[in-house]
């Protein structure tokens, strides 16, 4: 499996699980909806008061499960890579362009404007480094 086979996938796939690292060592994981950006790497978005954006900060190496639409059966693909964290204003064109990829238009781009920036929305952005499974068990 290559990169660019988890960066096609992405594009229609947005279900995923985010293992960041607990001060402790031990994994925070988190359910997230995950878009890809012009670039190739994955986008999150999130209010920036939360336990991973905290644990990105400190420890930006990161792993995500992705999966298809069902729990069994579905095609699934592993990620590893480091994370930075884009805080407002800069993310607020990141925010529209995940929300454009994602879940479509909005029926009124003030209105989200105005929310992203009351929530305190980062985005998480994921520079992809390794994929897997190379191989079925």
């Amino acid at each position: 499996m290559e990169i660019t086979d988890v960066q096609k996938f992405l594009a229609d796939n947005h279900r995923g699980v985010l293992v960041a690292r607990k001060r402790d060592g031990w994994p925070q994981i988190t359910l997230v909806t995950p878009g890809i950006d012009a670039q190739g790497r994955v986008i999150i978005t999130s209010r920036g008061t939360t336990y991973k954006v905290k644990n990105i900060r400190r420890d930006p190496r990161v792993s995500m499960l992705v999966m298809g639409e069902q729990f069994h059966g579905s095609k699934y693909m592993q990620i590893h890579g480091t994370a930075e964290i884009i805080s407002q204003p800069e993310a607020m064109d990141l925010l529209i362009y995940w929300h454009r990829r994602v879940k479509g238009e909005h029926p009124n781009w003030d209105e989200y404007r105005e929310k992203m920036k009351e929530e305190q929305r980062v985005v998480i952005r994921i520079h992809i480094e390794r994929v897997g499974p190379n191989k079925r068990g």
